[in-house]
This record gives structure tokens, C-alpha cells and sequence, in this order.
């Protein structure tokens, strides 16, 4: 098993260090990653097949220079000109794809960035991902927000002028129902005119559910789209069963979601495939539901409570920009989210090229807006963060510097009637 990414056992109690150990090393405990557990819908779709035979025939070594300099010259981006402009040979090309990045975000969005925030509203989770702050054998101050907490936080952060919200959930039925969720959305509603939902995936009557009272959007993470690689860091929950998250999109919609967003985390595997497989996803997905909005985010690993040596393998700057340029060629229409995983200067110059949304005056905690907006003590406790941000702005200092950029930012440009 790679360990490479496994949570430092000086960190863990005895009673969870000797769970983790018999995890590892006893199969009884480690159920087919591939196998849908019992209430788990099945879907009838060919989209994840079409991704991973891209993606399993995909030899990034292969193109050359000639390969890239004709994907940048063709006015529509195949497939095959994505998987060349992906590829180690189109790094020295990286000026000339962000200038054609820059273009093709002008003419479909022109100088527009919205700005949301997210809100998590707990942090207890069932599953054990290796590289995760939220991972239940991480040992963490857990919080759930009950919902005049959750109410609180919401007008706290409305106040500041954020009308998009993102909430968000550790992934525990146990603790964070189907209808604790939905009651979130309901009081979302009060506050914001965009509501989002970052949780643990469901089946297509709850994803109905959830949009019925109120929900927008999905967004889901599907981390590593290598599935071996996918088995060695989830070793146990519902997380652990790889086809389940990957249909989450598709139920999402089939469940009336009007938009749904893609990411996988970039440095678990080999983030040139992972790029090409989540942009895959969105391709096929929006010509078989030609009517929802699609997003794609480009996150990298951060370090977490307890592991601060967990960093993105082979992810610079300059290769995350390789990619976002990428997804901007290839599908131009798309909007494209970079987090507060990074840095100031990188989202900076990002939204001027290529990404279209970003967050701010962010919290991965729990309950501590207040705190963290006014300066003030909570009065109540909060629960710790699922990792580490690195750009903290204000939704006043985001606003302004990407005015100062000459870009204009949105709060909301929907109007319910």
C-alpha cells in the first residue's frame, strides 16, 4: 500500500492508531472500492466509460512541440489538441496559452468575476481519507451548528455583502442528514440569492429534495480519478466506493440541479490525467444535458490539522496555470472556480486569464465567522478546519483588488420571479 500520503501516527490516539492498523491490514475491513454498497442508487450511464477510456489510453510523454503550437492554431480544441496542450511539452508554451486562454474567457464572460464564500456547518465525517483534515480518525474538535448557529453564521456573512453561498458538510449521514442539509438550504434562502452544496453524494430523490428546498448547485469532488490510487487513500466509509461519487453529478441533474461542478484534487495521482479526466467528465456530461451550468475547479492538496507535510506531488504554480489555460481552451463556455487553496498573487493573476470565480472572506472552520469578520470572540465553541487556506481576504479586499485589476466583480446575476 502507498503510504506516502498516510496521516503521521504520532498524531493518533491509541484506540484509533489500532483501528487504522487493523484497516490496513485486514481485508475483512476493506471493501471493494468498486462495489456499490446497498443503498447506493445505480445509474444506467455511459459517461464514466467514455472518461476513463480517454483517460487510460492518455500517454502525456508522447506529444511534442509540432502537437501543441497546432492545438493552439485550430479555433476549436479537440480532445486530442486538450490532451497535447495537458502534456510536459506544452509547458515552454505557457505565455502563448494563457494569451489564448485570456481571449476565450473575454469573448464568453468577458471582464466578469463572481465572488462567493463557503459555509461549513460541520465537520464530523465517517470516512478515513488519508490526506483529509475532516478524516474520522483525525483527531479534531468536531462541531455541528444547529440551526439558529447556522442562521447566524448566515446573516454574519450576508452582512458582508455575499449574496453566493457555498455550504458544506463532513461527509456523515449520521450527523449531517439528508434533512439537516436541506433545512440549511431553506434558511439559505432568507439570506443569499445563489446556494451551493459541497456533501457527501446522494441518491437522485434526495438530490431532489435538496433542490426543492433551495439548493442551486452541486459540487462534488472526485478527488482522483485513478481508481487504484483512489482505493490506497480512501480506506474505509461510503467515500471508499469510486462509481458511486463519480455518477454524482449525473444524479444531481437527473434530480433537477440546475448546475453541477467537477474537481479532482490535484496531486493525489497524476494530475495531467486527473486534469484530463475531470474536463472529460464536464465534456460528455454537457452534451448529454446540454441545459446545466458546469463548473470545473482545479484545487491542490493543503497541508491539514495534525499533517502539515501534506503538499500537492509535482503541482507548482506553473503546471496548475498549464492546466487552467487548458481547460479554458478546451471548453471556453465553462465556468472555472480557484479556491483560496491559493495564494494571493496566483489568484491575482489567474482571474485576468482564465478562472472566472473565486471565494472570499473564507473559513474551513466551523461557527467562526463572526470571529473571524468582526474580530470579536464567539460566544459559542467551533470546530476546526478541514485544511489550510492560504489567501484569507475579505469579500472588501477581494472586491477591491479585482476592481484594481480592471475586472469587475459580481456578487449575483440571477433574478427569481
Amino acid at each position: 500500500m502507498d503510504n506516502k500520503y498516510f496521516i503521521d501516527s504520532e498524531y493518533l490516539s491509541e484506540k484509533a492508531l489500532e483501528k487504522k492498523h487493523r484497516l490496513e491490514n485486514d481485508p475483512s475491513c476493506r471493501k471493494n472500492h468498486m462495489e456499490y454498497l446497498p443503498d447506493m442508487e445505480q445509474i444506467k450511464s455511459d459517461i464514466c466509460e467514455k472518461v476513463m477510456s480517454q483517460v487510460g489510453s492518455y500517454d502525456p510523454s508522447i506529444y511534442t512541440a509540432k502537437d501543441v503550437i497546432s492545438a493552439l492554431e485550430h479555433q476549436v480544441c479537440s480532445i486530442e489538441d486538450f490532451k497535447a496542450l495537458l502534456s510536459p511539452a506544452a509547458e515552454p508554451f505557457l505565455e502563448k496559452m494563457a494569451q489564448r486562454a485570456r481571449e476565450e474567457t473575454g469573448k464568453h464572460f468577458g471582464n466578469t468575476v463572481y465572488v462567493f464564500t463557503p459555509l461549513y456547518i460541520a465537520n464530523y465525517c465517517e470516512n478515513y481519507c488519508v490526506y483529509c483534515g475532516f478524516n474520522c480518525y483525525n483527531h479534531i474538535r468536531r462541531m455541528k451548528l444547529d440551526a439558529g448557529q447556522i442562521e447566524h453564521e448566515m446573516k454574519v456573512i450576508s452582512d458582508s455583502g455575499i449574496e453566493e453561498i457555498l455550504i458544506l458538510t463532513g461527509e456523515s449521514r449520521g450527523k449531517s442528514s439528508v434533512e439537516y442539509i436541506g433545512e440549511a438550504c431553506r434558511l439559505a434562502r432568507k439570506y443569499f440569492r445563489m446556494v451551493g452544496l459541497e456533501i457527501y453524494p446522494v441518491n437522485t430523490d434526495e438530490y431532489r429534495y435538496l433542490h426543492e428546498c433551495g439548493a442551486d448547485y452541486v459540487t462534488v469532488f472526485q478527488e482522483t480519478y485513478d481508481s487504484d490510487k483512489y482505493e490506497t487513500l480512501h480506506l474505509f466509509g461510503h467515500k471508499r466506493v469510486w462509481p458511486y461519487r463519480f455518477d454524482s453529478q449525473e444524479r444531481a441533474l437527473m434530480g433537477g440541479m440546475r448546475g453541477v461542478g467537477f474537481s479532482a484534487l490535484l496531486g493525489l495521482s497524476d494530475f495531467r490525467k486527473d486534469a484530463l479526466a475531470s474536463a472529460l467528465h464536464v465534456y460528455y456530461l454537457q452534451r448529454k444535458y446540454p441545459h446545466a451550468e458546469m463548473s470545473l475547479s482545479c484545487p491542490r492538496l493543503r497541508p491539514i490539522i495534525n499533517n502539515d507535510k501534506i503538499n500537492p506531488l509535482d503541482v507548482h504554480e506553473t503546471q496548475l496555470c498549464q492546466v487552467l489555460c487548458a481547460y479554458r481552451i478546451f471548453m471556453p463556455y465553462v465556468g472555472i472556480t480557484v479556491s483560496s487553496r491559493e495564494s494571493e498573487s496566483f489568484r491575482n493573476g489567474i482571474v485576468k486569464i482564465a478562472a472566472t470565480k473565486v471565494s472570499a472572506g473564507v473559513s474551513t472552520g466551523i461557527g467562526d465567522h463572526e470571529s473571524k469578520y468582526s474580530g470579536k470572540e464567539s460566544d459559542s465553541a467551533e470546530g476546526d478546519e478541514q485544511f489550510e487556506i492560504s489567501d484569507g481576504r475579505s469579500l472588501d479586499k477581494m472586491y477591491k483588488d479585482i476592481s484594481d485589476e480592471g475586472l469587475q466583480p459580481v456578487l449575483n446575476d440571477y433574478l427569481y420571479l
